[in-house]
């Protein structure tokens, strides 16, 4: 019976192979400042997509009490959107 090629992650020797191409390329002297480097931007990745998570909950939760509160007022008529001078003074500078 024929296995179905697999394509995935990386196993065993192609690791290996993979790890010596590395090796070959930028030199002993260079991997731990790229290892270094990589580890650095997958965290400031990882915080920026829980920080992204954190807003967009904060926006459901928000967008969720605002329609379920009865008698609210609609965007546009907000109390700090009054026609005051000063108001309109500090909008435009």
């Amino acid at each position: 019976m024929i296995t179905p090629v697999a394509f995935g992650l990386p196993q065993g020797p192609e690791i290996l192979i993979i790890f010596l191409v590395f090796l070959l390329l930028f030199g002993a002297s260079r991997l731990p400042g790229l290892a270094r480097a990589l580890g650095k931007s997958l965290g400031e990745f990882r915080k920026a997509k829980q920080e992204l998570d954190r807003e967009i909950e904060r926006a459901a939760e928000e967008s969720e009490s605002k329609e379920s509160l009865p008698g609210t007022q609609a965007q546009g008529s907000t109390p700090s959107s009054s026609s005051s001078p000063s108001a309109s003074k500090s909008e435009n500078a």
